[in-house]
């Protein structure tokens, strides 16, 4: 990514470092955003009605998290590529493997998701630690939703005792 200009009191090759790490979060939450309506679409089953309302205001929240990054990368200088095109080819991650299926089959694949965001969005934080603690904390802000949105997913598969069941 070029800059020729970034914030006061960052450098030209921070404001760089700092909008790529962002970029590379922005295109995690683009994908999330779309995997979360994918989801919302193909969701069936019992306990369909809770699912399918609850991911709406996720989609929602994610959408303000890609904006927020978007509109970092932009303040820092950058330009912020939104494009499924662009998306696709620099994501480091798989497509979203289901299709019609389960409320649980879906919230399965959904918790490994989230720990994916979760996991990439922690990795970013440590690294915009030391360059950026605006973006940084625009990531720890982000963080904690993605954590609070993985614990509802979380809540609907787990037994009384807090335990989830194996798969199968």
């Amino acid at each position: 990514m070029t800059l020729d200009r970034t914030v006061p009191g960052l450098s030209i090759d921070a404001g760089r470092d700092a909008a790529a790490i962002l970029q590379q979060r922005l295109n995690g939450l683009i994908d999330l955003a779309l995997t979360l309506k994918h989801i919302h679409w193909n969701v069936v089953g019992p306990n369909f009605i809770a699912v399918h309302e609850m991911l709406d205001p996720q989609v929602d929240a994610v959408r303000a998290m890609a904006d927020a990054a978007a509109e970092r990368i932009a303040t820092l200088g950058g330009e912020p590529h939104g494009t499924p095109g662009f998306i696709v080819a620099n994501r480091t991650w798989d497509d979203y493997p289901l299709s019609r299926d389960t409320v649980e089959s879906h919230l399965r694949v959904l918790d490994d998701v989230y720990t994916g965001m979760i996991e990439d969005h922690r990795r970013a934080q440590k690294r915009l630690a030391d360059i950026d603690p605006i973006s940084e904390d625009l990531i720890v802000g982000q963080t904690r939703d993605l954590e609070l949105f993985q614990w509802f997913v979380r809540a609907h598969l787990q037994r009384a005792d807090g335990t989830i069941p194996p798969r199968g």
